[in-house]
């Protein structure tokens, strides 16, 4: 009989190794989710009789019967199917194989398992699997912890799970101490240093759902000052839908299913959540960047994993340096859900470290966010849209599938280079970029090398030095626009848009640069700028169109505007300017068709055009080279332009 029952188990073993993709990773380290332990024949031996440098082979049941057993020096336990139970053994300087392990034993002393793999099995450490009660799932809490610090002291550097299916209660302070503070983190499954947590598609870890007596958040798995810890494979769940929100929530309750706080050395690799009601990951650190106690967060990836159906956001960062999240799947972040609204933010990534102006104006920083990568991600249906920069240094966005929408604002040294933005759904009626935020904080940024698709506006520039190139928008409704923003850099774009190839409406520009590029309409405007620049304070600043391709039958119209250069620019249609202070269109080609090349009306102020080579129009010989109807006739100067 115990043939047959070894025999079931390597069937077992084997079918569990192969045929699943996701798996391959796990390889030969995947275990069965029963135990070893078949063997249920007592032991002969007597442990009081061993003497030092004893290695037992362990093919029975060995009931201790309460008994704590001193053991001589250099005492090895290997395991052959049996197990030992109902006592404590304490070792000096001595083994014991992990399969040896369970609830039912206590060891002590100097003692390491034979092998720095261990695996674990729900069953032998007394978790309760299945649906249960928030004392059953705290318990499930505590012994997960217990284990996992217990094989990390036996000098354990992988834990596996395979076939796991509990609930984990969070979200109570279980500090005995008078007045105990409940610390999220503290009371999450901690995650030791030194660690790695390899799991697989069996592993199913729940957070226990909220009530109406308890508005805490928490999280299934923390990593709380500790480092070098790699976490792999598996399924978390929150609690979106099983959550009890209050009526006079805000947008804030719930859980998350992951904290990084002051984590150092963080790999979080092929993981599925799902469900997270307050969201998924929360990334921070302890104390203040400026003073002696911080503890920072650092050199932490997220890679490969599916973060689908978070509440509020699937990633909050707001204290770390030396970031990268890689290769994941966002789904749906920010959306409502059939128990609850999208909370507030909406956004897959959200990167907003605090910050403040001291009584004397200086700035500083609670928190800090530097040296991110976010790269290869593939991002669709968030409410607000994939990424949100409010507060950073150095963040690079690069080569990522997006299906919303990326904004950034007080933020330096950011790079969203080299990535697809393509409309899904409702992402169509909004913008792919916007750049926003101005202050001293605020420069060196790019957006380059971009392809974007299917949008109500492609890219908005509403910021200081912004540095926008080699971006390729079609099938939009207008490619770039720009609200406020100064020293900012528009080079070599490609634009194929319905309607406004670049536009600015109701707003004031400074310090711009329009060069390289090249903008094609099939319906609307190369250039739609209207009542730009108007008011007293801005009557100094100016816009720079500079060797420009513009291809298209309608006009570039200048309506209402001031401080206009257009110079070295190819135009396929016409120029139209009215109601315009200083401006100056000199050395362009313009071909018109069904139009005049160059139509001024309206009243001018300090309007110079000179050196333009204009072609006949090609509609008919009511339109003209130049259609001069400018009310103000003596503010326009008209100088050494050829008609062809």
């Amino acid at each position: 009989m115990k043939n047959k029952t070894y025999l079931i188990l390597i069937f077992i073993i084997l079918n569990s190794s192969c045929g699943k993709d996701n798996l391959e990773d796990i390889g030969n380290d995947i275990v069965s989710d029963v135990p070893e332990n078949t063997i249920t024949t007592p032991c002969s031996f007597n442990l009081s009789d061993l003497t030092a440098d004893s290695t037992i082979k362990i093919d029975c049941l060995l009931d201790l019967n309460g008994q704590t057993i001193t053991l001589p020096n250099n005492v090895n336990f290997e395991f052959s199917g049996g197990d030992i139970i109902n006592g404590k053994l304490i070792f000096s300087n001595g083994t014991i194989d992990g399969r040896l392990l369970s609830s039912k034993l206590e060891i002590e002393g100097e003692v390491r398992l034979a092998s720095p793999t261990f695996k674990f099995y729900a069953v032998r450490w007394d978790i309760v699997e299945g649906n249960t009660t928030s004392e059953v799932a705290l318990a499930n809490t505590a012994i997960l912890e217990k284990v996992f610090f217990l094989t990390k002291k036996l000098e354990a550097s992988t834990f596996l799970i395979d076939k796991l299916d509990a609930f984990f209660e969070v979200t109570k302070t279980t500090s005995t101490a008078t007045n105990a503070n409940w610390y999220p983190t503290l009371e999450a499954v901690n995650i030791p240093s030194n660690f790695n947590l390899k799991m697989t598609e069996n592993t199913h870890l729940r957070i226990y759902p909220g009530d109406k007596h308890n508005r805490k958040g928490g999280a299934i798995l923390a990593v709380r000052d500790a480092e070098n810890i790699t976490v792999t494979g598996g399924n978390l769940y929150g609690d979106r839908d099983q959550r009890v929100f209050s009526a006079d929530d805000n947008g804030l309750e719930g859980s998350h299913l992951f904290y990084i706080h002051s984590g150092r050395n963080i790999v979080v690799d092929g993981v599925r959540f799902q469900d997270g009601s307050s969201g998924t990951f929360a990334i921070f650190s302890f104390g203040f960047s400026y003073n002696p106690d911080y503890n920072p967060t650092q050199n932490v990836t997220i890679k490969n994993c599916i973060i689908k159906n978070s509440r509020r956001m699937a990633i909050a960062l707001v204290d770390g340096r030396d970031i990268t999240i890689e290769n994941n799947t966002f789904i749906d972040a920010g959306q409502p859900s059939t128990n609850t609204d999208g909370g507030e933010v909406g956004y897959a990534i959200n990167i907003e470290p605090e910050r403040f102006r001291d009584d004397n104006g200086i700035l500083k920083e609670r928190q800090k966010v530097f040296d991110v990568l976010i790269k290869g991600n593939t991002e669709s249906g968030s409410r607000g849209g994939f990424l949100t920069l409010t507060i950073g240094q150095d963040i690079t966005v690069e080569d990522n599938d997006i299906g919303t929408r990326v904004v950034y604002s007080l933020i330096s040294g950011a790079k969203i280079i080299n990535n697809r933005f393509k409309a899904i759904d409702t992402a169509s009626d909004s913008w792919a970029i916007f750049a926003a935020g101005s202050g001293e904080t605020v420069f060196n940024n790019e957006i380059a090398n971009n392809i974007i698709e299917g949008y109500s506006a492609g890219i908005i520039v509403g910021t200081i030095d912004a540095f926008v190139h080699d971006n390729t928008i079609t099938n939009c409704e207008a490619g770039i626009q720009l609200s406020k923003a100064t020293k900012s850099r528009i080079y070599a774009n490609t634009i194929t848009v319905e309607k406004n190839g670049i536009q600015a409406t109701n707003t004031n520009n400074d310090d711009i640069e329009i060069k390289d590029n090249t903008i094609i309409s099939s319906s609307g405007f190369l250039v739609y700028f209207a009542r730009m620049n108007n008011n007293e304070e801005h009557k100094n600043q100016e816009v720079v169109f500079d060797n420009n391709f513009f291809y298209g039958s309608r006009a570039l119209t200048f309506s209402n505007v001031n401080g206009i250069t257009f110079k070295n620019n190819l135009v396929e249609g016409g120029l139209e300017i009215g109601s315009a202070k200083h401006i100056e269109v000199t050395n362009n080609t313009i071909k018109p068709k069904d139009r005049s090349g160059l139509r001024l009306f309206d009243t001018h102020l300090n309007t110079v055009i000179t050196n333009n080579n204009i072609y006949l129009p090609t509609g008919g010989k009511r339109y003209l080279c130049i259609e001069n109807n400018s009310t103000t006739p003596n503010e326009v100067y008209l100088s050494d332009n050829a008609c062809n």
